[in-house]
């Protein structure tokens, strides 16, 4: 199983200390982190794309590239690229370009979304939700398969032997981001695409979409796709002080809400706790607890790739370093034979 983190960059203050980074500085640590990810043996590295000004990522390639100037190895990805409001002749040649620099390390992980300011910035309908991300999917598969791309559809002018430029040494990787929607699923398993469930509370709710997932991809006559799992989370030596440090973020984050997003609503100690706890969503805890909810995870959903984000609202720049640390030296070794 491959390990990895993912970041969304948000430059939101911490809801205890009310303490925030500028998006200047926020930039820079998400290089950091990356370079770090491969300093301690993680797999991948990837950046979340959003469009508001609580979060730094509205271009994962760009930071990505400088991410592949200061490492060798891990494997850039974004998490998520917001394809349905994004022209896929530019994502195509964005990602191409970041995989020539790093020497054949980009993906992609492509999906809707879960906010909505892209859609007026970029002037779509939200109404053609679905609609738009069928058709430049299909759109961007032609183009990663082809130099010379011929392609009508509803929403963009039609291409004629058009040339899109540069070419990756390959076709791109291209996963597809899921949150819980069956027909997001089935169509994944369909085209062969492996596919990112985001686990963000009640795991055993979720095989179901891994199970129409791989049956989708038998009935097409498709390999076995991979599946991967992302969710939130804290590492500490100690576990209480990490299961703590998360309960205020992520609590207070729920609690003061997010705007476009939730409203403001408290969220018990409780609930945080089972979800922290070996059954639970969220990997808090010390390593010992990390690796039994990996092993737990992997005997639920069979999956080939893990990710998590440590760096979520206002988290301090010391405490993520140490959890990425223990990710990498003690959990990914033990869970990566998985």
């Amino acid at each position: 199983m491959e390990i990895g983190l993912f970041s969304f960059g948000d430059v939101i203050p911490h809801p205890v200390t009310g303490q925030r980074v500028s998006h200047a500085e926020r930039v820079r640590q998400l290089v950091r982190l990356g370079a770090l990810a491969e300093e301690v043996g993680l797999d991948v590295f990837a950046l979340g794309e959003h469009h508001r000004l609580d979060m730094v990522v509205s271009s994962p390639a760009v930071i990505l590239s400088a991410v592949a100037a200061r490492t060798e190895r891990i494997r850039l990805s974004s998490a998520t690229t917001l394809l349905n409001t994004l022209d896929p002749v530019r994502v195509y040649e964005d990602f191409a370009t970041l995989d020539l620099v790093s020497g054949g390390r980009a993906e992609i992980l492509a999906g809707r979304g879960s906010f909505t300011e892209s859609w007026d910035l970029f002037g779509y309908d939200i109404r053609q939700y679905d609609a738009l991300f069928a058709e430049k999917l299909d759109l961007f598969l032609k183009i990663n398969a082809n130099e010379r791309v011929t392609w009508s559809g509803r929403f963009r002018p039609a291409l004629e032997d058009a040339e899109v430029s540069p070419r990756a040494e390959r076709p791109l990787p291209l996963w597809i981001g899921v949150g819980g929607t069956p027909q997001s699923a089935a169509r994944a398993g369909a085209l062969g695409l492996p596919m990112n469930i985001a686990i963000l509370g009640g795991p055993e709710r979720f095989p179901p979409f891994a199970a129409i997932h791989r049956e989708a991809a038998a009935k097409a006559g498709k390999p076995r796709p991979k599946l991967a799992l992302s969710t939130h989370g804290l590492l500490a030596d100690d576990a209480a002080t990490a299961r703590d440090a998360f309960a205020d973020a992520w609590g207070g984050l729920m609690r003061n809400g997010l705007r476009n997003r939730f409203p403001p609503r408290e969220v018990p100690r409780e609930y945080l706790d089972h979800e922290m706890g070996p059954k639970g969503a969220f990997l808090a805890g010390n390593a010992e607890d990390a690796i039994e909810k990996l092993r737990f995870y992997h005997r639920l959903f069979a999956n080939d790739r893990f990710l998590v984000q440590f760096d979520w609202a206002g988290e301090p720049w010391e405490k993520v370093k140490r959890a990425v640390e223990i990710l990498g030296t003690e959990v990914a070794p033990a869970v990566r034979s998985l």
